[in-house]
């Protein structure tokens, strides 16, 4: 190999070097303050730990002296989605990507001059792609769920039954009506019981593309990996349910007048149920917020003040669904709304067409991934 060979190949090291570390440092970073994973955020500190003791074999200053970034015609070049990141799983995507090429051409390049280099380098890049196929799906898993909680619009609660049947039978009839989201509630049933219908109630809304949400117990969530768990002001924090189920979870809050819906977009809260709005027959309350209530979640949300999808709550079905739907408020929790029978289908129907007057707001942002 000439000097002026020698010379370009370090000076493409040099550059995928450069390219390689600032992609590790940017995926760290997104494991270590997006997802809060200390092991992830290990793993990635410690491929760029790995990464710079390979690249130890160059002599430093050989490969600063090769350096020409004002002759670098690559400098000039550029396009349109080099300069936008969508979101902050954009930004991980691209972080991955440019990191796996970066590292393909320390490999190839280096076999030129180092094998022994070239076989650190290919053993680092399987390890990469392990650890930022965990990262990447960790991520579009997370912002998957709080886009498909934003879209939804009908969230029905439901018991465990009295057998596994009309457990699984009360799930897909659901579905068949349009349910988006079920949450599983029963305090009156034994945890072994709870835990074992949540299992089926994972197994079954993933196949029929529900989201299943279980009230109160972030432990039982967790294990029976449901999308996410419920909780009120009396149950367990919302910061201290996430340190159960994680962040790739769902949870929501329930709230009752503004000052809870306020303090709700200060947790890692993912949505808020707002209520109760008319006397129902699952809870008693002493105090109803009603309708003027959910007006001013509505115009909270327009305005700009909070950024949480909000499903309103309480005594709601098709007789009254158009009072709900004044407010602006486009999701809504039922439980005896749509209990079995013939009429469940034109319940469901009424309320579906009466919420679908009112837009929703899909695009996550950074609530989304939770960016601090």
């Amino acid at each position: 190999m000439t000097n002026n060979e020698s010379r370009t190949v370090l000076r493409i090291l040099d550059a995928n070097f450069n390219r390689a570390g600032e992609g590790l440092r940017t995926l760290e970073e997104s494991a270590r303050f997006i997802l809060d994973d200390p092991s992830l955020s290990d793993a990635l500190k410690t491929h760029r730990h790995d990464l710079s003791e390979a690249m130890k074999c160059w002599d430093r200053l050989q490969l600063i002296s090769a350096r020409d970034t004002p002759g670098d015609v690559g400098t000039e070049l550029q396009t349109a989605s080099e300069q936008t990141r969508v979101n902050l799983h954009s930004v991980v995507s691209a972080a991955a990507v440019r990191t796996q090429q970066a590292l393909r051409c320390l490999e190839e390049y280096g076999k030129t001059i180092d094998a022994a280099f070239a076989n650190k380098i290919e053993t680092l890049r399987y390890r990469c792609y392990a650890t930022f196929q965990s990262l990447e799906l960790r991520i579009a898993n997370q912002r998957h769920r709080a886009i498909r909680i934003r879209a939804s619009r009908l969230y029905a609660l439901i018991d465990c039954e009295q057998s596994v049947e009309r457990f699984e039978s009360r799930i897909r009839e659901l579905a068949s009506v349009g349910v988006d989201v079920l949450q599983l509630r029963d305090r009156s049933v034994d945890d072994r019981t709870l835990f074992e219908r949540a299992e089926v109630g994972t197994k079954l809304t993933e196949e029929l593309g529900l989201l299943w949400i279980i009230n109160d117990r972030a432990d039982i969530a967790m294990a029976a990996r449901a999308d996410g768990v419920h909780v009120g002001q009396e149950e367990l924090p919302v910061d201290a349910a996430r340190q159960v189920v994680g962040p790739d979870r769902l949870i929501g809050l329930s709230t009752h007048d503004m000052e809870q819906v306020r303090e709700a977009s200060q947790t890692t809260a993912d949505y808020i149920g707002c209520g109760p709005t008319f006397p129902g027959r699952t809870k008693n309350f002493d105090h109803f917020p009603g309708c003027e209530f959910l007006s001013q979640v509505h115009q909270a949300t327009r305005s700009g003040e909070i950024n949480l999808p909000a499903f309103a709550i309480g005594g709601i079905s098709a007789s009254n669904i158009r009072e709900v739907a004044a407010t602006g408020i486009a999701r809504v929790a039922v439980t005896g709304a749509l209990a079995s029978g013939e009429q469940l289908p034109d319940a469901a129907s009424k309320m579906r067409a009466a919420l679908e007057a009112n837009p929703l707001t899909i695009d996550v942002g950074e609530k989304g991934v939770r960016e601090p």
